[in-house]
């Protein structure tokens, strides 16, 4: 790892700070279903229109649609929707007190992976989440997403710091890979430990609230 000191911070939400399980959605979905839940979870897939939803290229109810039919579901938009936002299971409160802590030093950006629905169900689950940060990119906005090398390069852009200069914070090695090929200095997190060595790495100290 690099150890150019950074000029801004950039975090993945889902993984990072919001704690979420896409087995609650299966759960929430098995009795509208003909599929058992060994069924629903080989049947459900991070697919084509799941991509074109986060970039926002498709509607909620597109996508629900393509839901009901890939998991032969027989339920409501609303009952889709409701089993979609199911997921978050809770804040990954120390990620968020390093976040607030690292703000008052340097200025500090989210990026996800989302759409309209869940942007609305986590805002309004999460709202120390959402305030703890300069701005959040969300993919269904920007109509880029995560691994894509143009949604880095448009972050770089709107934030007016060089690539080498963000330091970038994911739980899935793929965006951390990519993130790297951008130019980003780029941390794969597994816990917010991994989020605290990497600042220490960094020389960026932490006050003792938020270790």
């Amino acid at each position: 790892m690099s150890v150019k000191k950074p000029q801004a911070l950039l975090f993945d939400l889902g993984g990072v700070l919001v704690d979420i399980d896409f087995g609650r959605a299966l759960s929430a979905w098995a009795p509208h279903s003909s599929l058992s839940i060994d069924g629903l979870r080989q049947a459900f897939k991070f697919d084509l229109p799941y991509e074109q939803h986060e970039r926002g290229e498709i509607t909620a109810a597109a996508y629900f649609d393509h839901l009901a039919s890939m998991l032969k579901l027989s339920a409501t938009h609303a009952e889709i929707s409701n089993g979609w936002n199911s997921i978050f299971v809770g804040e990954l409160t120390q990620t968020r007190l390093i976040v607030e802590a690292m703000r008052a030093l340097l200025p500090c950006h989210a990026f996800t992976n989302t759409n309209a629905t869940h942007m609305a169900a986590w805002t309004r689950l999460f709202p120390g989440v959402v305030q703890a940060f300069d701005r959040i990119f969300a993919s269904h906005e920007m109509g880029l997403r995560k691994p894509e090398r143009a949604a880095f390069d448009h972050i770089t852009r709107a934030i007016g710091v060089a690539a080498g200069d963000i330091l970038f914070f994911d739980d899935l090695l793929e965006n951390v890979n990519a993130a790297s090929e951008a130019g980003l200095q780029a941390v794969h997190v597994r816990s917010p430990a991994d989020v605290t060595q990497a600042l220490r790495a960094f020389h960026l100290a932490l006050p003792p609230a938020a270790q």
